[in-house]
């Protein structure tokens, strides 16, 4: 329990940096290196730290996944503190293996309840996530749909073959 607790405060100092990071648009990794943070005791756990860094190191792809899974909305205009959620969320279903999707897709879903920029920013978290939360899935079922459709089996005969009639 305690783990999920710090975990949980960690993901809130991450999203906090990276809203920081996109608001003066200065990479999150030198914000973290000098220790800028938003207020004098602003804690930030080691795992926070990784969340940063690893959505830094893997921007490019988060907001890719974001823009494709984000109906009608361009990245560029969501709500900053939204934003720095889902890269969040993303960085931790590609890349965080002890964390099932499901939990970080709950997590940022708390988070966009308590610090989203629109009255709907969980409801818009959650679909966002839960999409590419499908995708991330279907990536696993295109060689098991391929061997089953290999050997569909049919109650019909072949052209070539004799019916017993």
């Amino acid at each position: 329990m305690a783990k999920k607790h710090e975990r949980t405060k960690a993901r809130a100092s991450a999203v906090a940096l990276l809203y920081s990071s996109d608001i003066v648009d200065e990479n999150v990794v030198t914000i973290v290196g000098e220790g800028r943070y938003p207020d004098d005791d602003f804690e930030f756990p080691e795992y926070a730290e990784g969340l940063v860094k690893g959505v830094a190191d893997h921007i490019d792809e988060i907001d890719d996944k974001l823009e494709a899974a984000s109906e009608n909305w361009a990245l560029d205009r969501m709500p900053v503190v939204d934003r720095a959620i889902l890269r969040l969320a993303v960085y931790e279903m590609l890349y965080v293996n002890d964390v099932p999707v499901s939990v970080s897709i709950n997590e940022a879903v708390e988070l966009a309840k308590a610090y989203g920029g629109e009255d709907d920013s969980s409801r818009f978290v959650n679909g966002v996530l839960g999409r590419i939360a499908r995708q991330l899935e279907g990536i696993d079922e295109p060689a098991a749909e391929a061997a089953t459709e290999e050997v569909a089996v049919s109650d019909e005969p072949a052209a070539d073959e004799p019916t017993e009639d």
